[in-house]
Formats: structure tokens, C-alpha cells, sequence
């Protein structure tokens, strides 16, 4: 796994081992960031579940200004540090080890960008989009990764679902505010 482009392009990211683990693919990652190439610079984006933080690693190395990473998991929290330290992110980082939605209710940050790559069919995905969209600007944007079988939820406080993309036996949701979808 890489980053793909940006300040830190081509950088080798260390991943989790075991099972459980299911990085974003390679071509999956690079259809997301193409889909939000005009959105990123100066940003605030969130990684939720974040496992090896890649997806807050190549919004920072393509612009945004901060990035939020969080994991429940000490493995995960433990290699999204030492990726943030080797692509050279740790001053516009920020790493929590924490739940998503505990993180969500407590947390005041507010955030341009979301992603969110739950452990599948758990229904952590339908739990965390509401909290999310609450710590959202209204000209953000949501990206969900889940599998092709399960229901992507149709939105949450004034976010809507805008697109859905399919990859194999992944889709990748997509949520924008809704005044934002008619302009």
C-alpha cells in the first residue's frame, strides 16, 4: 500500500495484520480521490476507522489542511502513527484510540471530509453517519466504504445519499447536503 500522489507520493504505508484487516484497495483509493480532487486543499477531514490511516494520509499529501484519525484498535493506532511520521504529517495530525462514536459525541472538531470504512456488516455504518453528518460542514462531504450486498443508508441530518459506486464486492456511498446536491 502507497500513497499515490501528493507531497508524500509513493511513500510504502505499513498496514495491520490478521483476517479482520481489508484495506482500501489501491484503485478504489484512487477513483475516491480522483471523484474529490477540487475539494481537498486546505480542508479538515476525518478518518473513522481508520485501520492504517491511508485515506487521511493521501488527503493530507494532496492538500487538506488537517486530519483527524480514529480507531478503537491500539494495533491500529500504533501503525497510523508511524505512517504519519513517515510521510511527514504528524504536525497537521491528530490520533485517537478511541471508539468512533464515542469520539463522535464528545468530540468539537468539525470537518470538510469524512471517511468511513467500518467493519463490515456490523451495522457500525448506520450508527456513525449520523454523528458524522453532526460534525460535518454543510459543503461537505461524506465517502462510506461497505459491501456490494449490504443497504447503504439513504442520509442523515440534511446529508443524502449523491452517488453510489460500485468496485467488485465493495461500493463506495457517497453523502452530500442536500441544498448542496440542487446547486
Amino acid at each position: 500500500m502507497r500513497v499515490i500522489t501528493g507531497t508524500a507520493r509513493g511513500r510504502t504505508l505499513a498496514t495491520l495484520e490478521g483476517e479482520d484487516v481489508r484495506p482500501t484497495a489501491e484503485r478504489v483509493k484512487e477513483a475516491v480521490f480522483s471523484m474529490l480532487q477540487f475539494e481537498l486543499e486546505g480542508r479538515h477531514v476525518l478518518d473513522l476507522f481508520a485501520g492504517s490511516g491511508q485515506l487521511g494520509i493521501e488527503a493530507l499529501s494532496r492538500g487538506a489542511e488537517k486530519a483527524v484519525f480514529v480507531d478503537a484498535d491500539k494495533n491500529a493506532i500504533r501503525v497510523i502513527k508511524s505512517n504519519v511520521e513517515k510521510t511527514g504529517f504528524t504536525d497537521c495530525s491528530s490520533v485517537y484510540n478511541s471508539d468512533a462514536l464515542s469520539y463522535l459525541r464528545f468530540s468539537g472538531d468539525k470537518f470538510h471530509i469524512a471517511f468511513l470504512d467500518p467493519p463490515y456488516s456490523k451495522g457500525l455504518l448506520e450508527k456513525a453517519l449520523p454523528e458524522v453528518a453532526k460534525k460535518m460542514h454543510k459543503s461537505g462531504v461524506i465517502v462510506c466504504e461497505l459491501p456490494i450486498r449490504d443497504p447503504e443508508p439513504e442520509g442523515a441530518e440534511g446529508f443524502k445519499l449523491y452517488r453510489t459506486y460500485k468496485y467488485g464486492k465493495i461500493k463506495i456511498a457517497v453523502y452530500r447536503f442536500e441544498k448542496e446536491m440542487l446547486e
